[in-house]
């Protein structure tokens, strides 16, 4: 038995979809690529737009781009595919407002400090809340590429509560020294030993005082020594912006005769202290009896060096996240490397591992163009005693460093350069290549007694 169609009942029939909805497909590949997206974008936005930018600009940054990629997936997800996922509206709103107020406001060091306690919760709900979400809305592949962004919220949150409970308790990390007032800041000061000349002690770049004690304790043996922190260096106050190589002199300046040492001293610089010391030279050569270099930055690396003109681009960039990613605890995960001995590696690892040194090293990246240029107004240490010491590490993976650092040793008509079987930081913290640098200090105090050369071995 056939049956019959009406004409009229197929010409009102609801016609099969056609177009846009016939084209929605599963979500999976959506979600990848809005996550990948937002992980683009945060990087785009913190190492290209807010290149340098302070602690809070580059947390509101990495914000803002995670935000976008939430964003993204909620949208794309509710208009092209099978499995709309709006709960992802929730994060991208939550991100988005704090990363924009954060970039907006720039709230200085306490006021991030105290949400330091308020977000890790907050977060870890976020967190436990979206996981339920995706579990009742997300199949298939796409749910392995969820979990583990889900889980390092999760993860960033327990990292950062943890962090601040183990600094509210906190290591033993009281100045070995002493601070004083320079201005508006105070700067901390670390003396032994008696005699003449004073020995000055100049940080390299993240370095502190107390990671001197290899060699401040065999020179004060035989004359006073100093060893001291800059500004936002290890006990030392912050500044209210960056110090340059002429504003960092002034302090070391202003720091001596606050503190009652008199000169004229012998200069001992490490890494990028080398260019500090220089400056201080140049600007006040009446109070320098001499100077040592131990594997010092050049004044001309950028010039000197081909590849440091964009090693310095990457480090701009790469310091400005650091501020940010110690506040989640990873400054705890990165290995103990110190060789001092443990009383003194632990006081190192208290204050370096803090928000402080991090904000530091990012302030000194960011004025190193001007420290160097600063530190070339030293042309010459005329007959004052130089000893230059150059790490074996450095020279064999630095093009231009040998180079570079046999120009340092002529800005003296008395100078010495030698080469120390040792890494960069070797030449401070182990035992053998300590020695070398104390010796090298030693010969330098000599001949600035004596008058006579220091020995060419």
């Amino acid at each position: 038995m056939s049956v019959r169609t009406d004409p009229a009942s197929r010409r009102h029939r609801r016609p099969e979809p056609t177009g846009a909805a016939t084209e929605r497909r599963p979500a999976g590949r959506t979600i990848v690529g809005s996550v990948v997206a937002g992980g683009v974008a945060a990087l785009l936005l913190s190492l290209v737009v807010f290149a340098g930018g302070s602690e809070a600009t580059i947390t509101g940054a990495l914000l803002l781009g995670f935000g976008f990629g939430w964003a993204l997936l909620a949208a794309l997800t509710v208009r092209r595919t099978r499995q709309p996922q709006r709960w992802a509206f929730v994060p991208a709103v939550a991100m988005g407002a704090t990363g924009t107020a954060l970039v907006v406001f720039t709230p200085g060091d306490q006021t991030l400090t105290a949400l330091n306690w308020v977000w890790p919760p907050l977060m870890l709900a976020l967190a436990v809340w979206m996981f339920v979400q995706m579990r009742r809305s997300v199949t298939g592949r796409a749910r392995w590429v969820l979990i583990p962004v889900i889980s390092l919220l999760a993860l960033a949150s327990v990292g950062a509560t943890y962090d601040n409970i183990a600094r509210s308790g906190g290591p033993d990390d009281a100045a070995p020294g002493r601070l004083y007032d320079v201005g508006d800041h105070r700067l901390h000061l670390d003396c032994h030993g008696h005699g003449s000349p004073t020995v000055v002690l100049a940080n390299g770049m993240g370095g502190v005082s107390v990671a001197w004690a290899r060699i401040a304790a065999p020179v004060a043996a035989t004359t006073r020594v100093c060893a001291y922190d800059r500004a936002g260096q290890g006990w030392s106050d912050e500044a209210a912006s960056p110090r340059d190589g002429i504003e960092s002199a002034e302090d070391l300046h202003t720091l001596l005769a606050v503190a009652g040492e008199h000169g004229p001293y012998v200069l001992v610089g490490h890494s990028t202290g080398g260019t500090y010391a220089m400056t201080y030279a140049a600007r006040y050569p009446e109070q320098v009896a001499g100077m040592v270099l131990l594997d010092s930055s050049s004044p001309e690396q950028f010039t000197r060096m081909p590849a440091f003109r964009g090693q310095y681009a990457m480090m701009r960039r790469a310091y400005a996240l650091l501020p940010t990613l110690n506040r989640l605890g990873l400054g705890r995960l990165i290995p103990d490397g110190s060789h001092l001995p443990t009383a003194e590696a632990a006081k190192v690892i208290a204050v370096t591992s803090a928000p402080q040194a991090y904000r530091n090293q990012r302030d000194e990246v960011s004025v190193i163009p001007e420290v160097f240029a600063q530190a070339q107004a030293l042309d010459t240490l005329d007959d004052r005693p130089l000893a230059a010491l150059t790490a074996s590490a450095t020279s064999l993976g630095t093009d231009g460093w040998v180079g570079a650092q046999d120009q340092l040793a002529a800005l003296s008509s008395n100078s010495v350069h030698r080469t120390v079987h040792s890494t960069h930081t070797g030449l401070l913290e182990d035992v053998r290549p300590a020695a070398a640098s104390v010796r090298a200090i030693t010969e330098v105090i000599s001949s600035v007694h004596t008058g006579t050369p220091i020995p060419s071995r």
